[in-house]
């Protein structure tokens, strides 16, 4: 359930690019000294403040942009269908029991997937979201797992986490960036290096942002086994177990699904690498539940 990962990420990424852009054309933040080198200092600093701005900014969108891209009905208590009231109760009463003041929105967006998500630039303004697929695919006790797992994720404030780390790695993506950009610059023409370096910066920032979330993504999944314990705790072990193993049944399903539908084209359907993944293995979260 990444979506929450994904908008941030996205959103981190797209505000970088543009903060650049802008900051080139008003020519602030020349980190090149008169003799045509860098001066590191100032770099570095530079670096820092449009990296942090980028993050930040990222989760002021967060929620604004999910409700957008995933085209989020939000839904309360006055809902005339039933079965939302009842998420709705779900999703307030496990935020009460997580020691919320503020309820988090809560809405449905129409996908056949089994997901939901949890975002928001703090507690105060958060959004719980889940697909209808999860709703029509798992049982009551499995979808309070889920939910009580959302919650989990506000209650302890990781979208905030993470845009802490977010900062440091575009930190280090910008000054990355631009020291990769300045020497290409240096191997080709006087009248051509601004333009050579513009364009390299980008797609020097975009490539070493892509390789920084490599680290956001382990910082996830190690934050996932602590939500699953949150929700373990809020909504009862069994339940939040019982959630993973209908999700594990689920995936299972769709694999054997889409090899039958792609056997004929002999694609093998190999356990993709861990290192993009914004989640742990469903098995290694059931087993440390079962432990706990």
């Amino acid at each position: 359930m990444g979506k929450r990962i994904f908008f941030f990420l996205l959103t981190n990424v797209l505000v970088l690019v543009t903060i650049s852009i802008v900051l080139r054309v008003f020519g602030v933040g020349n980190y090149i000294n008169q003799a045509g080198g860098i001066d590191f200092g100032t770099l570095l600093v530079f670096s820092a403040i449009v990296g942090f701005s980028g993050s930040f900014i990222s989760l002021a969108m967060s929620r604004w942009i999910a409700k957008k891209m995933m085209n989020v009905r939000i839904i309360d208590q006055n809902s005339s269908s039933s079965r939302e009231r009842e998420i709705v109760e779900k999703v307030h009463r496990l935020s009460r029991a997580a020691g919320l003041v503020h309820m988090p929105e809560v809405g449905i967006y129409d996908s056949p997937e089994v997901n939901a998500f949890a975002t928001g630039p703090s507690k105060k303004r958060s959004l719980v979201a889940v697909s209808a697929g999860l709703l029509h695919e798992m049982d009551d006790d499995a979808i309070e797992g889920v939910i009580a797992h959302e919650v989990a994720h506000i209650a302890n404030g990781d979208m905030v986490t993470m845009t802490l780390l977010q900062g440091v790695v575009n930190t280090f993506v910008v000054f990355l960036a631009r020291i990769a950009a300045w020497a290409v610059s240096r191997f080709v023409r006087e009248d051509i290096a601004p333009i050579v370096h513009f364009v390299a910066v980008l797609v020097f920032q975009i490539a070493f942002s892509i390789l920084g979330s490599i680290v956001v993504f382990a910082y996830s999944r190690y934050r996932e086994f602590h939500a699953d314990r949150g929700a373990a705790d809020l909504a009862g072990k069994d339940k939040m177990i019982h959630a993973l193993r209908s999700l594990k049944a689920y995936t299972n399903r769709i694999s054997e699904e889409n090899d039958t539908a792609i056997s004929t084209l002999k694609i093998n359907n190999k356990k993709k690498s861990m290192l993009f993944s914004t989640h742990p293995d469903l098995d290694d979260r059931i087993s440390r539940l079962e432990m706990k």
